[in-house]
């Protein structure tokens, strides 16, 4: 539930979810060139990634901060993701939208039903990959992942495929460039 003190809102949450290797976050990073979008770091408990910067990538944090910051209810939405937590910080959210910018979340299906069932506005883009043979070649062409992970993210993307329903906009990401000016048309930022 909001906080009492929440900020009104100008602005327009935005958030995207799909498969792990779908192009999320590419697309997320090109959507931020535009100023009027402000990008939500996650919360996370999981260990940095070569390159990853906190408080750029993600804020990253121990398991008992986490759940002290559930308990404070700091969070909108928060989950568990391969044995991690992560969760959306309240107030950076409340500040961008009181700014009439777009707040744009990346997160999992679990994130985006927790955020639809407490009524949060916003729109709902699901990311998918052309077909499950692509998407597993995109996983083991990353190279960040043992085989084992790689197949778990592939049986977990064909559990949040069959959520798409839930979305209002689903993008096959077939073709980055098509992909991008259709999200950013579906937000109002051409």
């Amino acid at each position: 539930m909001p906080s009492g003190d929440a900020l009104p809102r100008k602005g327009q949450m935005v958030v995207m979810s799909g498969p792990s290797g779908a192009g999320k976050s590419t697309l997320c990073r090109r959507l931020l060139e535009d100023p009027r979008v402000h990008f939500s770091i996650s919360a996370t408990t999981r260990a940095m990634r070569k390159g990853e910067v906190d408080g750029r990538d993600y804020h990253f944090i121990l398991p008992e901060q986490f759940r002290q910051l559930i308990r404070e209810g700091a969070f909108i939405e928060h989950a568990e993701v391969h044995g991690n937590l992560y969760g959306t910080l309240r107030r950076p959210m409340e500040e961008a939208l009181a700014r009439g910018e777009v707040f744009l979340l990346e997160i999992d299906v679990q994130g985006a039903n927790q955020l639809k069932a407490l009524g949060e506005p916003g729109l709902y883009v699901f990311v998918a990959p052309p077909d499950f043979e692509t998407l597993r070649r995109r996983l083991v062409g990353r190279g960040t992942d043992a085989p084992e992970i790689v197949e778990r993210r592939l049986k977990k993307a064909e559990d949040e495929y069959r959520e798409r329903v839930k979305y209002d906009h689903v993008v096959i990401n077939d073709d980055l460039e098509r992909a991008l000016r259709q999200i950013r048309s579906l937000i109002g930022l051409e």
